[in-house]
C-alpha cells in the first residue's frame, strides 16, 4: 500500500522521534488530511527544490515514516501537527495523484549498536569537535551536553545536523547509513569539515582585518599628504588616482590592456606619488591610456581622388603609380590592408619617401616615417622592459601614440641599412611586424599586452636589395628606376623650381629659365638618377642671384651663362674651402 509523502525543504529526521510541524502549504495541508482520514503512516522526506515539488525527481528517495499523533487546525488554515516516527525507508515508484506525492516504502533496518564502546567514542568526539565550532557560530553548546546525558542517539545526531547547519545531501546520507556507528562517521567526517573551514575563514577575517586597519592608516597618511601638497601648491589633478581609475574606466582599451592597467593602479594607488615606482606606474598607465586602441581615421577610400594626388605630387613613374592605385583598390574593397608590403627600391633622390607621403594624402590617413639607418638594436621595435631606467616603448608605438589612430601610413625607410649586434636581431623583430598573420597581437616589452597592428599601412624605402631573402619574401619589390632629363625638367617645372622660389624667398615669377637651361644644368652640374642634387643646383643660383643683388629678387633670365658664372663662382669657394681645410690640417 502506498504511503503519503510529506516533503520539507531541509528536514531529515531520525526514526524514534516525536517531531513537532507547522505546515501552511495547501498541498502540504491537504497531504496531512489526506493521510488522516485515511489512517494511515506519512513519511517526512526532503526535497531537492526550493519550491513545492512538481515531479517524483524533485524527492530523495530516502525518508522517515511516522504516526500523526496529533493534529491542530488553525483559522488561517495552516495546521499545527505532532509527528512520531517510527522507521527510515526507502522510498519507490513515487507518484503523483491530485497534486499529492506517495509511494511504496521499504524499511531500512538500523543495527542498534548505540551502546558499543566505539560508538560512544564517536559521539564524544563529535561533542569534542563541535566545541570549536561553538565560538566561532555561537551555538548553544550547553543544550549540546544535556542532549547527550538525557537523550538518546537519534536525538543527539538531529540536534548536530540542525545545530552545525549540515547540507540535506549529507544528512540523508547519514539517515541512510545501516547502523549508529556508520551514521556517526560520516557526521564526524561533516563537523571536522566544517571545523577546517571555520579556521580558514578566520584566518582570512583576521588577514583582512589587518589590511583594512593597514589601509585606513595608508589612506589617512596619503590625505595628509595631499592636504601638505594643496598648502604647497603641489597637489594637481594627475596626482589624484580617482580620476586616473576613471579614465581607465571610461578608456577603449582591449580587456587585456584594461585588466593590466586596473591591476597596476591598485598597485600604484597603496604607494606614495612621491616614490620612484608610484610615478613609474603613473608613467606606465599614461603610456596606455594614450595608445589608440579603437581610434582609426574614418576617411573613404576614393580611387579618383587617390589618382589626382599622386599625378599632381609626382611626375612620370606611371607603371608604379598604377600598382599603388592597385593596392589601393584592393583595400577599397576588402576594407583591411590586404596583400604584401610595397617595398620602393632605387638611387636616392627618386621620390621613394615623397610618394609614400602621397600615399597617406590619397588614403587620408596620418602618416609617420621611422628611419632605420644603423638600427642595430631589436628594442627600438618592441620596447623596453619597465623595470630598466628609462625605459619607454618602441618606435612603432611611439609612432602609433604620436597618430593617435591605429590605422596611419607609417614608412619603414632604408629598411637595408639596418644592423645587428649583440643587443639583437632588430630584423627578426620587424619581421613579425610585417607579417600579417602575427602583427595582429603584437606585443611591446614595455606595454607589456597585445596590439592590433593589421589596420596599419606599413611601406618600405631601400637604395638596394642588400637585405635577407626572409625580409624580401614579406615584401611585394617595387623598382623605381631614375629619370630621363625629360622627366627631370618636367619635375623641376612642376616642383623644383617653385620649392627652391620658397626655401630663398623668390618671387617664382621673377624666375625665368628656359628647359635648354635645365637641361644644361642635369648635363654639366648634376650626376645622379634623381632630383635631388638639381634641386641643390637650382637652390644655388638663386641664392647667388641674391648675393649679386643686394638680397633683392630682381627679374632674372638665368640662361646657360649665366647658370655657368653663378654655378662657377659657387664652386670655386668651395673647392678653396676644402684646399685651406687641407693646409690646416
Amino acid at each position: 500500500m502506498k504511503q503519503y509523502i510529506l516533503p520539507f525543504r531541509d528536514l531529515v529526521v531520525h526514526p524514534g522521534l516525536t517531531v513537532p510541524v507547522y505546515i501552511d502549504n495547501p498541498m502540504s495541508v491537504a497531504c496531512v488530511e489526506a493521510a488522516t482520514s485515511a489512517g494511515q503512516k506519512i513519511v517526512i522526506a526532503a526535497q531537492h527544490s526550493w519550491g513545492y515539488p512538481s515531479e517524483p525527481d524533485d524527492i530523495y528517495d530516502i525518508g522517515t515514516i511516522g504516526d500523526i499523533v496529533q493534529v491542530l487546525r488553525m483559522p488561517d488554515g495552516s495546521l499545527h501537527a505532532i509527528i512520531r516516527t517510527t522507521d527510515a525507508v526507502k522510498l519507490n515508484n513515487i507518484v503523483i495523484q491530485n497534486a499529492l506525492f506517495s509511494a511504496d516504502v521499504t524499511t531500512i533496518e538500523t543495527i542498534d549498536d548505540s551502546k558499543s564502546e566505539q560508538t560512544l567514542a564517536l559521539r564524544d568526539k563529535i561533542a569534542e569537535n563541535i566545541q570549536i565550532l561553538s565560538v566561532a557560530k555561537k551555538f548553544k553548546i550547553d543544550k549540546l551536553r544535556t542532549i547527550i546525558q538525557n537523550y538518546p542517539l537519534p536525538a543527539f545526531i538531529d540536534s548536530v545536523i540542525q545545530t552545525a547547519g549540515i547540507e540535506t545531501e549529507e544528512a540523508v546520507k547519514i539517515l541512510k547509513a545501516s547502523s549508529w556507528h556508520e551514521k556517526l562517521m560520516i557526521l564526524l567526517e561533516q563537523i571536522n569539515l566544517i571545523a577546517e573551514t571555520v579556521k580558514i575563514e578566520e584566518s582570512i577575517n583576521r588577514r583582512i582585518h589587518q589590511q583594512m586597519e593597514n589601509g585606513r592608516r595608508e589612506a589617512i597618511l596619503q590625505e595628509k599628504m595631499r592636504a601638505i601638497q594643496r598648502e604647497m601648491g603641489e597637489d594637481t589633478e594627475e596626482m589624484d588616482t580617482g580620476n586616473i581609475r576613471k579614465r581607465i574606466e571610461r578608456s577603449d582599451m582591449s580587456t587585456e590592456a584594461k585588466e593590466k592597467a586596473m591591476s597596476e593602479w591598485k598597485r600604484m594607488r597603496s604607494m606614495s606619488p612621491m616614490s620612484n615606482e608610484g610615478g613609474l606606474l603613473k608613467t606606465y598607465i599614461d603610456e596606455l591610456l594614450s595608445m589608440p586602441w579603437n581610434k582609426s581615421d574614418k576617411a573613404t577610400i576614393d580611387l579618383k581622388t587617390a589618382r589626382t594626388v599622386l599625378d599632381s605630387q609626382h611626375s612620370g613613374m606611371q607603371a608604379v603609380k598604377e600598382r599603388i592605385l592597385e593596392h589601393i583598390a584592393v583595400m577599397k574593397k576588402t576594407g583591411k590592408n590586404q596583400g604584401s608590403i610595397l617595398c620602393f627600391v632605387g638611387e636616392p633622390g627618386v621620390g621613394k619617401t615623397s610618394l609614400c607621403k602621397s600615399i597617406a594624402d590619397a588614403l587620408g590617413r596620418k602618416y609617420q616615417r621611422i628611419s632605420l639607418g644603423g638600427i642595430s638594436d631589436e628594442a627600438h621595435f618592441r620596447g623596453h622592459r619597465k623595470t630598466y631606467i628609462g625605459a619607454q616603448t618602441g618606435r612603432i608605438m611611439d609612432a602609433l601614440k604620436r597618430c593617435k589612430a591605429n590605422n596611419p601610413v607609417i614608412v619603414l625607410d632604408e629598411i637595408d641599412k639596418m644592423g645587428r649586434d649583440w643587443r639583437g636581431d632588430p630584423e627578426s623583430a620587424l619581421l613579425e611586424i610585417l607579417d600579417p598573420e602575427q602583427n595582429k597581437s603584437f606585443r611591446d616589452h614595455y606595454l607589456e599586452v597585445d596590439f592590433d597592428l593589421s589596420n596599419v599601412l606599413f611601406i618600405a624605402t631601400a637604395n638596394s636589395l642588400n637585405m635577407s631573402n626572409a625580409l624580401k619574401d614579406r615584401m611585394e619589390i617595387i623598382e623605381i628606376p631614375g629619370y630621363s632629363e625629360d622627366e627631370k625638367i618636367q619635375i623641376a617645372r612642376e616642383h623644383l623650381i617653385a620649392r627652391a622660389a620658397h626655401d630663398t624667398g623668390w618671387d617664382i615669377n621673377n624666375i625665368k629659365i628656359s628647359d635648354k637651361a635645365l637641361r644644361h644644368i642635369i648635363r654639366n652640374y648634376t650626376s645622379e638618377q634623381g632630383v635631388r642634387e638639381l634641386q641643390r643646383e637650382i637652390t644655388a643660383i638663386l641664392r647667388r642671384s641674391l648675393l649679386e643683388y643686394d638680397g633683392q629678387d630682381i627679374k632674372t633670365d638665368f640662361t646657360t651663362q649665366k647658370i655657368d658664372k653663378l654655378l662657377a663662382i659657387r664652386k670655386s669657394v668651395a673647392l678653396s674651402k676644402r684646399i685651406g681645410f687641407g693646409i690646416q690640417i
